[in-house]
């Protein structure tokens, strides 16, 4: 039988899950109010993608890099909580700033601390469910996950809207954030601290001495813990000639400079395959391009399916606030009575998304036994791909909850079964590294989305950000049917 990791109670996985919510609850907000934020202060909408380049590329650079570190830290804290603790503490700040911001640069740098802090706090968590629990109760952990990212995302995206309300001022002057959207922050601000407090304290680790004993450490057919060995510096000259005809190319035509972002990402990768053959085997930078080099079988086919359902998603909270206050209010004046009523009723969609969330994440432990991890993840990417697109065809804004169900299926399958289908392929002892590798298929599908989408708007759909929601769609659509090239593990 081997020596198997003892299972978890409810309460136990209750615990260590309970500072997502609070991680979720920044993450919310900042979804459902940054663009809000931006236009106030005095961006354009083909601005809008650019600004929040923070976000996706503060989860390239930071989660590869906690998760090198978790993997080699051990001190009374444990091997993940101290960057729970820290992200938080940052984040914290961050979010009690962001709406005081005066201007518009400096709303946009404290995105860039409220991004990179929040994935310190993430990153770690998901390698946390990897070390804390068997294969068997995986599923389990990450649906937890979930669900505690729903009820978060709730509380937080309709903050505004119930301050709103309850008679909090929901219009400000020129450049002035309201205040239903300022004293969101705020309280968001304390519950995400409290949240992950609450995990620091309540749960323990295995020593790595102990995780290394468990018949799980090194799955069948996984890598083993040793270091992979550094990829040819000829791939990386080919990636870094690819970047660099890319920034010429766009250069040369006069093309969106947001399009350099796209160039750069092979430009990038070159130079980390580079740069690496340079370095020790032992060094971080080696490590992470041997790792990602030689990633398994399973995480090569999952990255597709990440790609397509991220883009979708970035589309989806990059462009609601605008689709919906211009196609139902009949306003893009982002300091009109009008456009604000639609701001606050989309925070109200985004709670209700992730409310639905919340509830499916309660389902899909159950819709995962009968239809395999596989089968369950691609019904719930074609109900948020319905979904998503059914926001054209509705007329009456109210019934666009109705919309939010499929949103709220595919957002909580996104949030748990790729990464239940991924942990059974990983050693235990690069279970943070891997984690954070994985997060490059949640990133640059969202520094494409920044880098075209405004191109996209502006230079295809005729100014309409409704189109940008229908084509997140078809990429929902369009990760569903990848997840059938996803080779089948052992508990799907």
């Amino acid at each position: 039988m081997g020596n198997r990791k003892p299972s978890l109670s409810f309460w136990q996985i209750w615990n260590m899950c309970f500072g997502f919510l609070g991680i979720q609850f920044g993450f919310a907000l900042q979804n459902a109010n940054v663009s809000r934020i931006f236009q106030t202060l005095g961006a354009d909408m083909e601005q809008v993608p650019g600004l929040w380049i923070a976000a996706p590329l503060t989860g390239l650079l930071v989660q590869p890099v906690i998760g090198y570190f978790s993997d080699r830290t051990w001190t009374r804290l444990g091997r993940r909580r101290p960057y729970f603790l820290w992200g938080a503490l940052f984040s914290t700040a961050a979010l009690v700033v962001m709406p005081t911001s005066p201007e518009l640069w400096i709303a946009a740098g404290t995105l860039w601390v409220l991004d990179a802090s929040l994935n310190v706090s993430m990153e770690p968590f998901r390698a946390f469910v990897g070390d804390q629990l068997a294969p068997r109760q995986r599923p389990t952990g990450y649906a937890m996950q979930s669900f505690f990212i729903g009820v978060g995302s709730v509380v937080a995206s309709a903050l505004p809207f119930v301050l709103a309300k309850v008679g909090v001022a929901n219009t400000a002057g020129p450049g002035e954030v309201p205040d239903t959207v300022r004293y969101a922050f705020w309280f968001g601000g304390a519950v995400l601290l409290l949240a992950v407090l609450w995990t620091v304290v309540r749960t323990r680790e295995y020593p790595p001495e102990v995780l290394r004993t468990f018949d799980d450490a090194t799955p069948e057919g996984a890598l083993p813990a040793a270091d992979a060995p550094v990829p040819p510096a000829g791939g990386g000259l080919a990636w870094l000639l690819v970047g660099v005809a890319g920034l010429v190319a766009v250069a040369a035509l006069d093309l969106d400079r947001m399009l350099y972002v796209l160039a750069g990402l092979p430009l990038g990768y070159g130079l980390l395959r580079l740069v690496a053959r340079r370095l020790a085997p032992q060094r971080m930078l080696a490590t992470i391009a041997a790792d990602l080099h030689a990633m398994p079988t399973t995480m090569r086919q999952l990255a597709v399916v990440q790609f397509f359902s991220w883009f979708g998603l970035f589309a989806m909270w990059i462009y609601t606030t605008a689709a919906v206050a211009q196609t139902h209010y009949g306003s893009s004046d982002p300091q009109s009575a009008a456009y604000n009523d639609g701001a606050n009723w989309v925070g109200v969609l985004f709670a209700a998304y992730n409310g639905f969330a919340a509830l499916a994440a309660i389902v899909i432990p159950w819709l995962a036994r009968r239809l395999g991890l596989r089968g369950a993840h691609l019904v719930n990417l074609m109900l948020g791909a319905l979904g998503l697109l059914s926001i054209a065809f509705v007329d009456d804004p109210r019934w666009l909850l109705g919309s939010m169900v499929g949103v709220g299926f595919a957002w909580a399958s996104i949030l748990s079964l790729p990464y239940a289908l991924l942990s059974d392929s990983l050693p235990a002892e690069k279970m943070g590294v891997y984690m954070g590798i994985f997060n490059f298929f949640i990133v640059i599908p969202q520094l494409v989305a920044v880098s075209t989408l405004g191109f996209l708007l502006g230079r295809v759909f005729d100014g309409e950000p409704m189109r940008v929601l229908m084509l997140g769609g078809a990429s929902l659509a369009i990760a569903g049917l990848c997840v059938l090239r996803v080779s089948r593990p052992r508990s799907a």
